[in-house]
C-alpha cells in the first residue's frame, strides 16, 4: 500500500508539473461598456462562483494560508509554511492557498506530503505561469474578487505569513469582514512578529486615534509559534463548530471523488 502510495504521489507530481495557466489579456476597469458587454462580464462572473462553488462543495473545512509567492524553500518562512500545512493535514482539515510558488506552495507541499487534501485557488495574469504540483485540487480563477470569496468562504481560519500587496490586500478584507461581523469570528493568525512589527504598531496607533476599537487587535494573534498559532486555530473550531459530511445529490451531477 505504501509503494502504491508513493507511485499515485509521483505521479500526480509529474502531471501537475506539466500544467500551465495561460497568460490572460488585461482588461482594465475603465468605466461603462455597452449593455451587451456587461451582461456577458455579469455572466461570465457567475459562471467562475458556480464553477468554484461545485468544485469545493465537497472538500471539507478548510484553513487558508496567505503569503508570498517568492519565498524559496530554503527560507526559514518556507519551511515554516510547510510544516503549517503538514499540521493543518493532521488536525483533518483542508489547506488551501492560491496554489502559486513560495509560501502557497510550501502549505500546499506540508499537506499533500503528509496525506492531507491540498488546494490551489490560482487567478490568470497578464503573463504564463504554472500552479505548484503540490496541489490535490487545482482551480483557476479569472477575477481576483471571485477567487478571494472561495479563499475566505470554506475556510474556518487563516493564517497570514509574511508577503506583499497582495497578501496585505487578503489579510486585511478577512479582518474586515470578521470586524464587521460579516463573517463568525474566525481565528486570524498574523505569523513573523518581527516581519509585521510594523505593521502592528501602525494597527495600535490606529486603535490610540480612534479609527479603529482596541478590541479590534484582539481578532488576530501575532506570534512566532507554530505551537501558538496551531492551538488558537484548533481551540476555536474544536469549541464553535462540528463538521458534518455533505450529501451528493446525484441530480445535480454531484459525483465521489
Amino acid at each position: 500500500m505504501a509503494i502504491y502510495n508513493l507511485r499515485m504521489d509521483a505521479k500526480v507530481l509529474k502531471e501537475n508539473r506539466e500544467r500551465f495557466i495561460p497568460a490572460k489579456e488585461q482588461v482594465y476597469l475603465d468605466g461603462p461598456k455597452t449593455r451587451t458587454y456587461e451582461f456577458s462580464f455579469a455572466w461570465k462572473v457567475f459562471k467562475q462562483f458556480i464553477k468554484g462553488f461545485r468544485e469545493l462543495h465537497f472538500v471539507g473545512p478548510c484553513i487558508t494560508v496567505f503569503g508570498s509567492a517568492r519565498f524559496g524553500e530554503d527560507h526559514a518562512y518556507y519551511k515554516a509554511a510547510r510544516s503549517f500545512g503538514k499540521r493543518i493535514a493532521e488536525l483533518g482539515f483542508a489547506t488551501m492557498t492560491g496554489g502559486g510558488p513560495g509560501i502557497m506552495e510550501a502549505a500546499n507541499r506540508g499537506a499533500f506530503e503528509n496525506g492531507g487534501v491540498s488546494i490551489g485557488c490560482n487567478i490568470e495574469l497578464p503573463f504564463e505561469q504554472k500552479p505548484n504540483p503540490y496541489v490535490t485540487r487545482s482551480i483557476t480563477f479569472e477575477h481576483f474578487f471571485v477567487r478571494k470569496v472561495l479563499l475566505s468562504k470554506y475556510s474556518y481560519g487563516f493564517i497570514i505569513m509574511p508577503g506583499g500587496f497582495g497578501t496585505m490586500d487578503e489579510f486585511f478584507e478577512t479582518l474586515t469582514l470578521v470586524q464587521t461581523k460579516t463573517m463568525h469570528d474566525f481565528p486570524i493568525v498574523l505569523f513573523g512578529k518581527e516581519y509585521f512589527k510594523e505593521l502592528w504598531d501602525y494597527m495600535e496607533y490606529m486603535s490610540t486615534q480612534g479609527t479603529i476599537d482596541k478590541a479590534d487587535l484582539s481578532l488576530v494573534v501575532l506570534t512566532d509559534s507554530e505551537d501558538e498559532a496551531m492551538q488558537h486555530i484548533e481551540t476555536y473550531v474544536k469549541s464553535n463548530y462540528k463538521v458534518k459530511p455533505r450529501k451528493r445529490l446525484w441530480w445535480l451531477l454531484e459525483k465521489r471523488r
